[in-house]
């Protein structure tokens, strides 16, 4: 899904032609007629998620600066770009120390504007991503820092509240790389333990010999390379909680002595005297299908029922398509801070195309993705070129220009793209003919509307809404074009597909 801008101007005029320009940088536009309006969108009971907002100063309700005072009342940290028809220092300074991002003179020109919103959603992207590395390594990580716009995760994300509020054992379950642990220390930081450690274990890396000193500790001299005393995992996890990745793959000896943890409350250490008592809550997460594992014999059933009590299922990526443009964009501006290149955004092709593929490896898939493009990167903007792999499997031709998708299009593809990988294709335009020769304007203008009225199925407002021209306009096109005679053909092939 793009994102979205808050256009707040009391002049119509002026509204909807920072509407079309908005758009037509790839962005979803939101309208407020005033300050009243925009405060109530940015910070009332109902509020509209924004991404950026572009204000007028002078407004006859509540003016810019009014706006932005409630904005730091309410914390709305949404970056602000505030533009006057009065350009004076004193209007600067006053907007900038209420705390405005950026500042553009009316009529702001579309290329300074563009850069604005380009340089404010990257710096607020950039400043996200850091918090949200920090609140990780500070074990206080929430759900509100799961980044998600899907309908598919909203399920995920009820559970994972409800669980957050007690001590319940959760067991997540799904695919490699969907952020099985991303949701666990979601759920400890939003609970009463995240002050306490959050301690981590990849129960498929354990050494089957090293399980029971790795999990429960050993005394000084246990067994031959005991040299020191070690504490173990669930005596690190005293008081807050454990997580015990790809819990599956506990050989059976490991999952008789788990599940006597468990049921005690404590461990005993390899080579001590008396078990040790603790305190931990339990988040254990697989890929497998435990309940085939215990009718095979592979995973033993009390264990099972013990680690089951909660079950929270994330579902894969390709479930959750509305995901990928915003993930891909927060890849985008820590790997290129990272890296230290100057890429602040995947243009429109790249997004269709990231949007359109299924991702058999997840999250983890994209975010690498993203990494190889950042370094393949010359420009300032991630293009098809920069993923040639994606593009491989998803079968299209990275060299070839695409058309340029409709907010619409970008947001009906993951929909539409239910092929195998290998046998997606892209709606493409091509810009040249058989012979290498840049086409006549009128072919591309002329195949760019077919294409748009079978997209829309022949909603004829909805085509030139989307086209950014009027609805007569568009049918003096369709005469001048030739194309009068086609459309209730084009009509009917979209209602018969």
């Amino acid at each position: 899904m793009s994102e979205a801008v808050l256009i707040v101007d009391d002049d119509p005029v002026q509204r909807r032609l920072l509407e079309a320009m908005v758009q037509r940088f790839g962005y979803r536009a939101l309208l407020a007629e005033g300050g009243d309006a925009a405060a109530h969108l940015l910070t009332g009971p109902d509020a509209a998620k924004v991404d950026c907002v572009v204000l007028d100063l002078v407004m006859p309700d509540l003016d810019g600066l009014g706006v932005l005072a409630r904005m730091r009342e309410a914390g709305c940290d949404v970056p602000v770009i505030v533009q006057t028809a009065h350009g004076g220092i004193d209007n600067v300074v006053s907007a900038m120390r209420a705390g405005a991002a950026d500042f553009v003179v009316k009529p702001a020109k579309p290329e300074r504007l563009q850069v604005s919103l380009r340089n404010a959603l990257s710096a607020r992207r950039l400043a996200g991503e850091l918090q949200r590395l920090k609140r990780r390594h500070d074990g206080t990580l929430t759900l509100a820092d799961i980044i998600t716009r899907s309908p598919a995760m909203r399920p995920v994300l009820r559970a994972a509240e409800k669980a957050a509020g007690s001590a319940i054992a959760v067991l997540i379950e799904g695919e490699s790389g969907v952020g099985k642990e991303l949701i666990a220390r979601a759920i400890h930081g939003s609970g009463a333990r995240r002050a306490k450690p959050f301690v981590a274990v990849n129960c498929g890396a354990l050494p089957e010999n090293l399980i029971e000193s790795i999990l429960f500790g050993h005394e000084k001299g246990a067994f031959t390379g005991a040299t020191e005393k070690h504490t173990g995992k669930f005596v690190e996890a005293d008081g807050g909680t454990l997580f015990l990745d790809e819990v599956g793959e506990l050989p059976p000896p490991a999952q008789v002595k788990l599940l006597r943890a468990l049921q005690e409350g404590e461990v005993e250490p390899v080579g001590a005297r008396k078990p040790v008592k603790v305190d931990v809550r339990i988040v254990s997460a697989t890929n497998r299908d435990l309940i085939a594992d215990v009718k095979a014999g592979r995973f033993r059933e009390d264990l099972f029922y013990r680690l089951h009590v909660f079950p929270v299922s994330v579902p894969p990526l390709r479930q959750r398509a509305e995901d990928i443009p915003e993930l891909a964009r927060h890849f985008l501006a820590r790997i290129a801070a990272e890296e230290g290149k100057r890429v602040h955004a995947l243009s429109a092709q790249a997004l269709a195309l990231l949007a359109g593929f299924r991702w058999p490896g997840n999250v983890r898939q994209l975010e690498n993705a993203i990494f190889r493009a950042v370094v393949l990167a010359d420009g300032e903007e991630l293009g098809v070129k920069e993923f040639p792999q994606i593009a491989a499997l998803a079968g299209v031709d990275a060299a070839q220009p695409l058309i340029e998708p409709s907010p619409a299009m970008a947001a009906a593809l993951p929909e539409r793209c239910e092929k195998p990988a290998a046998e997606l294709t892209m709606p493409s335009l091509a810009l040249t003919d058989p012979r290498g020769e840049v086409r006549p304007l009128d072919e591309l203008e002329r195949e760019t509307i077919r294409f748009a009225i079978a997209h829309y199925r022949g909603q004829m407002s909805e085509v030139a809404r989307r086209l950014g021209i009027g609805r007569s306009t568009l049918y003096r096109k369709l005469e001048g074009l030739g194309l009068d005679g086609d459309v209730s053909e084009i009509k009917e092939n979209a209602a018969a597909d």
